[in-house]
């Protein structure tokens, strides 16, 4: 029987109709596209057409969010075959491009690849540009993943091992850098395993508080300390392969693993053989919106740098805003909060007129229009306007055309800010707090 599995949306929903919490699906599969002269990866039959068939396989699943690896030379043949509706852009076949790719049926933003600093000439690592892809995944209002896709260094010679430990080192400090306080899923082909020496699997558990989705739903929590290989298609998940998913949720949205299953058997040639060999890695998840934080959807461009109130917001019981200043000119230059806490929270930069209003005591920040145009080619902020919950206004910027308004719901305040910024503010959303 085939597995059928696609989103699936809101069991609850708040008053504003968004829901409260809903599942998806992840899967990684390493799709063995190097072209077949220079490696045809022990899988009989011709690769366009296994590749195709992969795709085909895609589509008949649905699977929320797919990364793959070394979609190298026969990527047409994979899109050809495949309905998701947001996929990137191959970055070429070998050697220009990393065959790292998404398909999706959810939208996304900020999309960047990364080629590693490090690689091994030992095993042809270094001929193609291998490294990482980062997008920021919109999976429901206000429910935004980090998602990276690895294809870490191959092999086990020391050159190997130093080298991917120094990939496996460079997604978690990116994780550190652009992914504070969010949500943040890492799949892909990390070539590691938890009982080789050298290797560093646990990085992202350590240094970035992730869950390996193997280690958490099949070993029970615990760590291997003997190698158990798999077969490909394997019919047990007690054994390791180097195809892995580590997850962690954030202060405004809770994620958790509920399946992990290797699909190799969902993915045969009609004939029976494999069609990778590689077996995918299929990972059940649920999510559900924070019972004292949780975000707006943000407005605005891909520019500056990521700023997020999440984890300072995450230490205070209830966050109660007293003062809002904002500052703005022939833009949007800064937003900042005050908390009764003492903390206050700035971003953006020291232009503009600043303008301010102290709220009464019980008064809080309800709603804000934010209005986005084009400055030296990129998406910016160019005013906003908040409500109170008493009918007053404070504004700043130059109003365009092109505006959203963003409203916590009954029983909820705006409290923080998340977004990118520079000298201005590109991008806004805010943190709301159960009040």
């Amino acid at each position: 029987m085939l597995y059928l599995s696609s989103v699936l949306l809101a069991v609850a929903s708040t008053a504003l109709g968004a829901p409260t919490t809903g599942t998806f699906n992840i899967l990684t599969l390493n799709v063995a596209g190097l072209p077949a002269i220079l490696n045809d990866n022990d899988v009989p039959g011709d690769k366009t057409v296994n590749t195709g068939l992969i795709g085909q396989y895609f589509s008949i699943y649905n699977y929320s969010l797919i990364h793959v690896q070394e979609d190298f030379n026969y990527h047409a043949a994979l899109y050809a075959a495949d309905d998701h509706p947001y996929r990137t852009a191959t970055s070429g076949g070998v050697p220009l491009g990393s065959g790292l790719n998404t398909l999706s049926n959810f939208d996304w933003v900020d999309m960047e690849r990364t080629k590693w600093d490090t690689c091994s000439a030992s095993g042809g690592d270094c001929l193609t540009p291998k490294g990482f892809t980062f997008m920021r995944v919109k999976v429901s209002e206000g429910v935004w993943v980090d998602a990276y896709n690895i294809h870490t260094d191959a092999g086990t010679e020391a050159s190997d091992l130093t080298a991917r430990a120094s990939n496996l080192q460079q997604v978690s400090t990116h994780i550190k850098a652009y992914s504070q306080s969010n949500p943040v899923l890492v799949f892909g082909d990390s070539n590691s395993r938890y009982t080789r020496t050298g290797d560093i699997p646990k990085v992202f558990t350590t240094d970035n508080g992730m869950t390996d989705a193997w280690i958490s739903l099949a070993l029970g929590g615990n760590y291997p300390t003997a190698e158990v290989l798999c077969k490909n298609p394997s019919d047990t998940t007690a054994c390791e392969i180097v195809d892995k998913v580590w997850y962690r949720g954030s202060p405004a949205v809770t994620l958790t693993a509920t399946q992990f299953q290797y699909v190799g058997n969902q993915f045969l040639q009609p004939n029976g053989s494999v069609l990778s060999d590689h077996d995918p890695v299929l990972v059940d998840f649920t999510w559900t919106l924070g019972a004292k934080l949780r975000l707006s959807d943000p407005f605005g461009g891909a520019f500056g740098t990521f700023y997020n109130d999440l984890d300072t917001l995450s230490t205070i019981a209830t966050p109660v805003v007293s003062t809002i200043t904002l500052s703005g000119g022939n833009r949007l230059d800064s937003v900042s909060v005050t908390l009764a806490s003492g903390q206050t929270l700035t971003h953006g930069g020291t232009g503009g007129n600043a303008v301010s209003l102290t709220l009464a005591t019980g008064e809080t920040l309800t709603s804000a229009t934010i209005c986005q145009g084009t400055y030296n080619d990129q998406a910016r902020l160019f005013s906003i306007s908040v409500t109170t919950s008493k009918a007053r206004t404070l504004s700043t910027g130059v109003t365009t055309s092109d505006c959203v308004t963003r409203t916590a719901e009954s029983g909820w305040a705006i409290v923080g800010f998340v977004g990118r910024s520079g000298d201005g503010i590109d991008r806004l959303g805010f943190v709301y707090a159960k009040i």
